[in-house]
C-alpha cells in the first residue's frame, strides 16, 4: 500500500500540502488531479524521495522499486531500442553476468532468473511499447541523437513502461505524445499490473486509465472511486449535500441560539437553555465546498463573415523540398464557421497543413484559394518559448494597442484573465497555463476569421480546458484544431479531417471510431473494448453495496422529515396562541379562555422542545452515518 499520511510541506508562507493523507492499495490506477500551481508534481517529489516534507511522512511497500520519467531527455548513439532494454537494470545485469559466469551452480541461477523475468521475450516487449509511441521497426534502429527533444521524451516514456516499476509515477505523460499515442498509453496503462500514480489534465485518460481519482485542494487529498466523471459527479453532490447540511446546521444554531436567548435566565427553563449551550458547543461548523473560481478564456471572433469558402484546396501539393512533396492530392474547403478537427500521427503532415492554410507555406502544385480579406490566428505550443520572456501581458498589448489609453489596455488584459498587477507580472514568472492563455488571446487580437490551434491544452488544467471548449464554442469565426485531446475532439469539433499516406481526406467517422482503429492497428482493440466497458460500468456488487446502504439510511431520513414537520407545525401553532393571548383585555374578559390558551401554549411549548431534541439525536446520527458510509 502507498500511505500519504498527515503530510505537510509548504514554499515560503504558501502551505501547498496540509496534513494532507491518503491511502492507496496495491494494483491501484489512480489519477492525481487539481487546479495548476495546487503541488501535485510537489506531491509526486517527496514520493521519489527529492524532497522532504515539513511534517508527515510517505509509507512505500518493503522493497518496492519506483519510477518515473526523467525529466531531460535521454541522448547519445544508443539506438531506441537498446536504452528501451536497458531500462530493465535487473535483466541487463544478468545478461551481462550470464556471458562472464564460470560457477555452475550461478549460471544455473542466473538462467533460471532470466526465464523467470521472461527476458528473452524483453525485446520484443520493448518493440511493442515503442511501437506504440509512434516508433516503427526501422525508426527503432535509429540513434537517439537524430530525433528531436520531444520525441526523445517519448523514448523515455517507453524505458520507464518497460522497466514495469512497482510504483509508476507519470506527469502529464501525453504532453508530448499526439492523439494516437494518446489513444495506445490509455489503452496500456488501463491493463498495468501494478500501482500507478498518474498527474493529468486530460479527461479521456483519467476516465479510461484509473480506477481512482485524488483531489488536491487547499492542501488536502481526498480519494474518489471510478473515473474522472464519476468524480466530477461525487464531488458535485458532496458539495450539494454540504451546502444542504451547513444551511440546516446554520438554521439550527440560530434556533438554538434564539431558545438559549430567550429562556437563560429563567430558573424553568435554565435547564434546557444549558443544554442547549453545550450542543451549540458541540457542534462543529460545516465549512462551505466552493470551487475556485475559473476566469473564462475569451475567443475574439470576426465581426463580419467571408463568403463561404474562405479556403479552397484544389489537387495541391506541398512540401519544403523540391519534388519531394509532404502531401499531394489535396481536394478541400474551409467555410466561415466551419469546426475541423485534424486526426493523424505526428511527421505525416498535421503542421504542414495548417501552414498551407494560413498561408505560411506556398502550394508547390494545385490550386489554392483564400478569401482576399481573409485573417488568420494560429496557437502553436512552440509560440510558448518565443514570448519575450521580459515582457508582460500589459506590454504585450501595449505594443498592439499603441493609440489606446493604459485603462483601456489594461481592461483588455483583464478580459484576458490578466487583472490588476497580473498584467505587470514578466513572462518568465507565469505558468504555463498562464502563458497559453496570453498566447491565445494575443493569436484572436484582430479578430480572426480563422482560428487554428496546434494542441492547445498542453498547460491548461481540467477546468481550463473546459472553459476552452466553451470559448471555440462561442467563436465566431471557423477553427482548425490539432490536439491530442480526445474530449477537447469530441466537443468542440464537427468534421474530421485524417492526414495520413502523404494526403489529406474527410474522415466520416468520429473520434470513437478513429480510436477503435488506431488500437486495432495497435492490435489491442478487442482487449482496449474490454477495458472501457469495464471502465465506464461499476461493479455490480458495488451498486448494491451503495443502493443497501441508502435503503439502511431511509426510514432515519423520513424520520427527521417527520420531526422536521411537526417542529414547523408546533412553531406555527405557538406563533397562533401568542396571537390569541396578545389580544388586550382577553384576561379579563374571559379569565377560563385565558387560561386555556395558556396550558394550550404550554402543551405546545413542551412538544417542541422534546421534537427539537428527538430531531437533534436523529440528525447526528444521520451525519455519523452518512461518514461511516463515505468511508
Amino acid at each position: 500500500m502507498l500511505h500519504v499520511n498527515d503530510l505537510t510541506y509548504r514554499i515560503g508562507a504558501r502551505v501547498l500540502l496540509d496534513h494532507a493523507t491518503v491511502a492507496l492499495p496495491d494494483g491501484a490506477r489512480a489519477g492525481l488531479v487539481g487546479r495548476n500551481g495546487t503541488g501535485k508534481s510537489t506531491l509526486l517529489r517527496i514520493l521519489l524521495g527529492e524532497l522532504s516534507a515539513e511534517s508527515g511522512g510517505v509509507m512505500l511497500p518493503r522493497g518496492a522499486r519506483i519510477g518515473t520519467v526523467d525529466q531531460e531527455a535521454p541522448d547519445g548513439p544508443q539506438t531506441l531500442i537498446d536504452f528501451v532494454l536497458d531500462a530493465d537494470t535487473e535483466r541487463k545485469a544478468l545478461l551481462e553476468e550470464a556471458e562472464t559466469a564460470t560457477d555452475p551452480h550461478r549460471i544455473a541461477e542466473v538462467q533460471t532468473r532470466l526465464a523467470d523475468i521472461d527476458a528473452h521475450a524483453a525485446p520484443a516487449r520493448a518493440a511493442r511499447i515503442l511501437s506504440g509511441l509512434g516508433f516503427d521497426e526501422a525508426a527503432q534502429q535509429r540513434p537517439l541523437s537524430t530525433y528531436s527533444g520531444g520525441w526523445r521524451m517519448r523514448v523515455a516514456l517507453a524505458a520507464i513502461l518497460f522497466a514495469e516499476p512497482d510504483i509508476l509515477l507519470l506527469d502529464e505523460p501525453t504532453n508530448y505524445l499526439d492523439l494516437e499515442g494518446t489513444l495506445w498509453l490509455q489503452s496500456y496503462l488501463a491493463k498495468y499490473p501494478r500501482t500507478v500514480v498518474i498527474v493529468s489534465h486530460d479527461r479521456d485518460l483519467l476516465n479510461t486509465s484509473v480506477d481512482t481519482i485524488v483531489h488536491l485542494d487547499r492542501g488536502k487529498l481526498t480519494a474518489y472511486r471510478g473515473g474522472y466523471d464519476q468524480f466530477e459527479r461525487q464531488r458535485a453532490e458532496a458539495q450539494a449535500l454540504q451546502m444542504k447540511l451547513k444551511k440546516k446546521q446554520d438554521d439550527q444554531r440560530r434556533h438554538m441560539e434564539a431558545f438559549v436567548e430567550r429562556f437563560r435566565y429563567k430558573a424553568s427553563k435554565a435547564r434546557q437553555a444549558q443544554s442547549r449551550l453545550k450542543a451549540l458547543e458541540r457542534l462543529q461548523p460545516i465549512a462551505a465546498m466552493v470551487d475556485d473560481t475559473m476566469v473564462p478564456i475569451h475567443l475574439t471572433g470576426p465581426e463580419k463573415q467571408l463568403a463561404a469558402p474562405i479556403v479552397a484546396l484544389d489537387k495541391a501539393s506541398a512540401g519544403y523540398s523540391a519534388g519531394q512533396p509532404v502531401l499531394e492530392g489535396i481536394d478541400l474547403r474551409i467555410d466561415p464557421d466551419d469546426r475541423i478537427g485534424l486526426l493523424g500521427a505526428n511527421g505525416n503532415g498535421k503542421s504542414t497543413l495548417a501552414k498551407v492554410i494560413s498561408g505560411r507555406l506556398d502550394v508547390m502544385d494545385g490550386r489554392l484559394k483564400r478569401s482576399d480579406k481573409l485573417t488568420v490566428g494560429y496557437f502553436a505550443q512552440h509560440q510558448l518559448d518565443e514570448i519575450n520572456p521580459a515582457q508582460s501581458a500589459y506590454q504585450l498589448l501595449r505594443e498592439l494597442m499603441t493609440d489606446q489609453s493604459e485603462a483601456r489596455v489594461r481592461a483588455r488584459a483583464g478580459a484576458l484573465g490578466f487583472p490588476g498587477q497580473k498584467a505587470d507580472t514578466p513572462a518568465r514568472d507565469l505558468s504555463g497555463g498562464e502563458k497559453a492563455r496570453l498566447l491565445l488571446g494575443l493569436a484572436t487580437f484582430h479578430q480572426p476569421h480563422l482560428l487554428i490551434l496546434d494542441e492547445p491544452t498542453n498547460h491548461l488544467d481540467v477546468d481550463a480546458r473546459e472553459a476552452l471548449v466553451q470559448a471555440i464554442n462561442e467563436y465566431s469565426g471557423a477553427v482548425i484544431l490539432i490536439s491530442h485531446d480526445k474530449h477537447l475532439l469530441e466537443t468542440s469539433v464537427d468534421r474530421l479531417w485524417l492526414v495520413a499516406n502523404g494526403t489529406v481526406k474527410p474522415y466520416d467517422g468520429d473520434v470513437d471510431d478513429y480510436r477503435r482503429l488506431v488500437l486495432e492497428a495497435a492490435g489491442l482493440a478487442r482487449r482496449a473494448g474490454k477495458d472501457d466497458k469495464a471502465s465506464r460500468d461499476p461493479k455490480a456488487d458495488r451498486r448494491k453495496v451503495t443502493a443497501d446502504q441508502r435503503n439502511a439510511l431511509l426510514p432515519l431520513r423520513e424520520d427527521i422529515k417527520a420531526k422536521e414537520k411537526r417542529m414547523t407545525q408546533l412553531a406555527a401553532g405557538i406563533a397562533k396562541l401568542d396571537a390569541a393571548l396578545s389580544e388586550p383585555g382577553l384576561f379579563e374578559r374571559n379569565p377560563k379562555r385565558g387560561a386555556e390558551l395558556s396550558k394550550l401554549r404550554a402543551e405546545a411549548e413542551r412538544s417542541l422542545i422534546k421534537t427539537e431534541e428527538e430531531w437533534l439525536d436523529a440528525s447526528a446520527a444521520l451525519e455519523e452515518a452518512e461518514q461511516n458510509e463515505s468511508v
